[in-house]
Protein backbone atom coordinates (compact mmCIF):
# COMPACT_ATOMS: atom_id res chain seq x y z
CA UNK A 1 0.00 0.00 0.00
CA UNK A 2 2.79 2.34 0.65
CA UNK A 3 4.70 1.64 -2.63
CA UNK A 4 0.98 2.38 -4.30
CA UNK A 5 0.82 5.87 -2.64
CA UNK A 6 4.53 6.42 -3.19
CA UNK A 7 4.16 6.21 -6.70
CA UNK A 8 1.14 7.87 -7.14
CA UNK A 9 2.71 10.36 -5.09
CA UNK A 10 5.52 10.78 -7.29
CA UNK A 11 3.90 11.14 -10.86
CA UNK A 12 1.87 13.71 -9.25
CA UNK A 13 5.29 15.39 -8.61
CA UNK A 14 6.33 14.75 -11.74
CA UNK A 15 3.21 16.58 -13.58
CA UNK A 16 2.94 19.26 -11.33
CA UNK A 17 6.83 20.03 -12.31
CA UNK A 18 6.16 19.49 -15.73
CA UNK A 19 3.21 22.35 -15.83
CA UNK A 20 5.18 24.73 -13.92
CA UNK A 21 8.14 24.22 -16.40
CA UNK A 22 5.98 24.67 -19.39
CA UNK A 23 4.49 27.80 -17.84
CA UNK A 24 7.86 29.05 -16.84
CA UNK A 25 8.92 29.00 -20.53
CA UNK A 26 6.05 30.82 -21.85
CA UNK A 27 7.07 33.27 -23.92
CA UNK A 28 6.53 36.75 -23.14
CA UNK A 29 4.52 39.72 -25.21
CA UNK A 30 8.16 42.18 -24.37
CA UNK A 31 9.66 39.15 -26.30
CA UNK A 32 7.73 39.13 -29.61
CA UNK A 33 8.19 42.92 -28.84
CA UNK A 34 12.06 42.20 -29.17
CA UNK A 35 12.29 39.85 -31.78
CA UNK A 36 10.59 42.25 -34.28
CA UNK A 37 12.16 44.60 -33.47
CA UNK A 38 15.14 43.28 -34.25
CA UNK A 39 13.96 41.60 -37.18
CA UNK A 40 12.90 44.92 -38.86
CA UNK A 41 16.61 46.34 -37.68
CA UNK A 42 18.03 43.25 -39.50
CA UNK A 43 15.78 43.73 -42.69
CA UNK A 44 17.14 47.92 -43.12
CA UNK A 45 20.61 46.70 -42.55
CA UNK A 46 20.90 43.84 -44.84
CA UNK A 47 17.84 44.03 -47.45
CA UNK A 48 15.42 41.99 -48.18
CA UNK A 49 16.94 38.97 -50.09
CA UNK A 50 19.07 38.27 -46.80
CA UNK A 51 16.93 38.97 -44.53
CA UNK A 52 13.72 37.00 -45.60
CA UNK A 53 16.37 34.11 -45.76
CA UNK A 54 17.87 34.34 -42.20
CA UNK A 55 14.01 34.95 -41.06
CA UNK A 56 12.98 31.65 -42.85
CA UNK A 57 15.88 29.93 -41.56
CA UNK A 58 14.84 27.36 -38.69
CA UNK A 59 18.05 27.12 -36.87
CA UNK A 60 18.47 30.83 -37.06
CA UNK A 61 18.09 33.83 -34.84
CA UNK A 62 14.82 34.82 -35.72
CA UNK A 63 13.97 31.91 -34.05
CA UNK A 64 13.87 30.66 -29.87
CA UNK A 65 11.51 28.41 -28.55
CA UNK A 66 7.88 29.01 -30.27
CA UNK A 67 9.22 32.82 -31.00
CA UNK A 68 9.73 33.04 -35.08
CA UNK A 69 9.64 35.67 -37.29
CA UNK A 70 6.88 35.97 -40.47
CA UNK A 71 6.66 38.66 -43.37
CA UNK A 72 3.80 39.03 -45.16
CA UNK A 73 3.41 41.42 -48.46
CA UNK A 74 0.60 44.20 -47.95
CA UNK A 75 -1.88 41.87 -50.15
CA UNK A 76 -1.28 38.63 -47.97
CA UNK A 77 1.44 36.71 -49.43
CA UNK A 78 3.95 35.12 -46.99
CA UNK A 79 7.47 36.31 -47.56
CA UNK A 80 9.37 34.02 -44.80
CA UNK A 81 8.69 32.36 -41.76
CA UNK A 82 10.76 30.61 -39.15
CA UNK A 83 8.66 27.98 -38.52
CA UNK A 84 6.94 26.39 -41.73
CA UNK A 85 8.34 27.24 -44.24
CA UNK A 86 5.70 25.57 -46.94
CA UNK A 87 3.62 28.99 -46.31
CA UNK A 88 6.49 30.79 -48.45
CA UNK A 89 5.16 32.36 -51.25
CA UNK A 90 1.43 31.68 -50.50
CA UNK A 91 -1.21 33.91 -50.05
CA UNK A 92 -3.38 33.63 -46.60
CA UNK A 93 -5.06 36.51 -46.91
CA UNK A 94 -8.15 34.57 -46.83
CA UNK A 95 -6.76 32.10 -44.02
CA UNK A 96 -9.26 31.67 -40.85
CA UNK A 97 -8.48 30.25 -37.35
CA UNK A 98 -10.78 28.05 -35.19
CA UNK A 99 -13.21 30.71 -34.62
CA UNK A 100 -13.65 31.95 -38.39
CA UNK A 101 -11.11 35.01 -37.50
CA UNK A 102 -9.41 35.94 -40.67
CA UNK A 103 -6.15 36.27 -38.90
CA UNK A 104 -3.79 38.05 -41.93
CA UNK A 105 -6.45 40.01 -43.58
CA UNK A 106 -7.01 41.22 -39.82
CA UNK A 107 -3.33 42.04 -39.06
CA UNK A 108 -2.91 43.94 -41.99
CA UNK A 109 -5.49 46.14 -42.28
CA UNK A 110 -4.34 47.13 -38.55
CA UNK A 111 -0.86 47.56 -40.31
CA UNK A 112 -2.37 50.25 -43.12
CA UNK A 113 -3.92 52.08 -40.46
CA UNK A 114 -1.69 52.26 -37.41
CA UNK A 115 1.73 50.92 -38.34
CA UNK A 116 2.29 48.68 -35.87
CA UNK A 117 0.34 46.57 -33.05
CA UNK A 118 -1.11 43.36 -31.88
CA UNK A 119 -3.62 40.72 -33.49
CA UNK A 120 -5.14 38.17 -31.72
CA UNK A 121 -6.39 34.82 -33.32
CA UNK A 122 -6.12 30.84 -32.20
CA UNK A 123 -3.40 28.75 -33.48
CA UNK A 124 -2.09 25.40 -33.13
CA UNK A 125 1.01 25.36 -30.44
CA UNK A 126 4.07 22.92 -32.31
CA UNK A 127 4.61 22.33 -28.56
CA UNK A 128 1.32 20.93 -27.59
CA UNK A 129 -0.51 20.61 -30.74
CA UNK A 130 -3.39 21.96 -28.97
CA UNK A 131 -5.15 24.80 -31.17
CA UNK A 132 -4.45 27.82 -28.15
CA UNK A 133 -5.04 31.72 -27.70
CA UNK A 134 -2.15 33.45 -29.82
CA UNK A 135 -1.42 36.86 -30.08
CA UNK A 136 1.11 37.91 -32.70
CA UNK A 137 2.91 41.80 -32.47
CA UNK A 138 3.66 43.24 -36.09
CA UNK A 139 5.22 46.28 -37.80
CA UNK A 140 4.29 47.74 -41.03
CA UNK A 141 8.26 48.49 -42.63
CA UNK A 142 7.44 50.00 -46.64
CA UNK A 143 5.72 47.16 -48.11
CA UNK A 144 5.88 44.53 -45.87
CA UNK A 145 4.33 43.63 -42.20
CA UNK A 146 6.86 41.81 -40.19
CA UNK A 147 5.44 39.81 -36.96
CA UNK A 148 6.50 37.52 -33.62
CA UNK A 149 3.36 35.63 -31.71
CA UNK A 150 3.08 34.08 -28.55
CA UNK A 151 0.78 32.04 -26.91
CA UNK A 152 -1.50 33.32 -23.88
Amino acid sequence: MKKLFLNAFLVFLFHAFASLSHAAARETPDEAVAMVKKAVQYLKTHGKEKAFAEFSNPKGQFVDRNLYVFVYDMNGTNLAIGQNQRLIGKNLSELRDADGVYMIKNMLDAAKKSGKGWNDYKWTNPATQVIEAKSSYFEKVDDVVIGCGIYK
